[in-house]
């Protein structure tokens, strides 16, 4: 059976690339938007998504962290894909044909070192993959873009120079979203997600954390932010390692109600194997 996958970005963004490893072979569908990609499953014109919620060297995707709460969707998977920034030019183009490079500002940021040892001047795009499409549509020998192999692939650009990124350990995680719930079983290596809203008395969070501790439960993402804008109103984002029906989390889950107005589990879900 085919599915279609929305991801944010054009043909050969990286997305598109951690879609095609989660679902290979499938249809792909590009949105310009995170908004459009998630309304994209909200609506049916797309099975799944695949989005990116937090970077090694960039830190949270904010983006994500406000829309997926809302959005009636669940999280059935992660996935992690190293990020290899790979330098692109129009065929017969050579590193040193090269003034200028292309692409998002944070894909730029990533390669600073790689930029200024070549003297190159930067050019800030929407994204990565459509500076790989404008470049290979300009055809101009002396501008590069900065995008995915996976990109060079699709709009015929020759690959001039691999691995460019600063950090080695450049790595996005992904989840996958579904319209509907899709739980992992229990027993096996499972990873838990949920908001919560801890109530405006003193030290809620840290007893409402308390639970966690004391079970054994460990937490690996606690972020805040705020809600509808104000100061008062901060929602939770958090990952546990666990099964809601395993003991220990059950037990940290009715220590963490007591100090909670509300609380919604977003997914369970297997854990990446290549996290």
């Amino acid at each position: 059976m085919t599915h279609k996958i929305a991801f944010q970005g054009e043909p050969g963004a990286f997305s598109n690339a951690a879609a095609n490893n989660v679902f290979p072979g499938q249809e792909m569908l590009g949105c310009v938007t995170f908004e459009e990609t998630i309304a994209a499953v909200q609506s049916g014109r797309a099975d799944y998504a695949v989005v990116p919620v937090e970077n090694s060297l960039y830190g949270r995707i904010t983006d994500i962290h406000h829309l997926l709460p809302e959005s009636g969707l669940f999280i059935i998977g992660e996935t992690f894909l190293r990020v290899e920034m790979t330098l692109l030019g129009v065929p017969g183009a050579t590193l040193d044909d090269i003034k200028s490079v292309q692409s998002l500002s944070v894909a730029l940021g990533q390669c600073r070192r790689f930029i200024s040892e070549n003297g190159f001047r930067t050019i800030n795009a929407v994204d990565t993959a459509g500076s790989a499409r404008e470049v290979a549509e300009k055809g101009d020998k002396s501008v590069a873009a900065i995008a995915s192999r996976l990109a060079g692939e699709i709009y015929g650009l020759n690959v001039l120079a691999t691995n460019i990124e600063d950090a080695a350990h450049n790595t996005t995680r992904f989840l996958v979203l579904s319209p509907h719930e899709k739980r992992a079983p229990q027993g096996s290596k499972v990873k838990t997600t949920f908001v919560f809203r801890v109530r405006n008395v003193p030290a809620a969070l840290y007893k409402a954390m308390g639970g966690f501790a004391t079970n054994g439960i460990n937490m690996t993402k606690l972020e805040s932010y705020m809600v509808d804008g104000n100061f008062t109103a901060t929602q939770f984002y958090a990952d546990i390692e666990g099964h809601p029906s395993d003991a220990g989390v059950i037990h940290a889950f009715e220590e963490l109600d007591f100090f909670t107005d509300s609380m919604r589990v977003l997914g369970v879900y297997p854990a990446a194997d290549n996290r």
